[in-house]
């Protein structure tokens, strides 16, 4: 899986960057199921978090979280995203 992060308007503190890592380590058990994953990460009043993640057998899942502390919008996405992957593997092994 190749992840890529992108800040837009401001920069990530070590700390953020590390709860971001931590984060995406709750996808592991589909590392091999997903292509990519993009993050981007916007401060603008509140944290939006968009990401997008391409599974190998075509779709893309496509989640979004904002709050105005990070690791609230992080979590909000990060549940979401988990659900979405956990749907599309669910697909996949029935169609087997």
């Amino acid at each position: 899986m190749i992840k890529n992060i992108s800040l837009v308007v401001f920069e990530l503190e070590q700390k953020q960057s590390e709860m971001i890592e931590k984060k995406l380590k709750r996808i592991d058990y589909a590392e091999d199921l997903i292509v990519d994953l993009t993050l981007k990460v916007k401060h603008d009043k509140e944290y939006s978090f968009d990401t997008t993640v391409h599974f190998k057998w075509g779709p893309q899942a496509h989640v979004t979280g904002s709050d105005f502390d990070f690791n609230a919008g992080l979590n909000k996405m990060m549940d979401v995203l988990d659900n979405k992957i956990k749907k599309e593997k669910d697909k996949v092994q029935e169609k087997k």
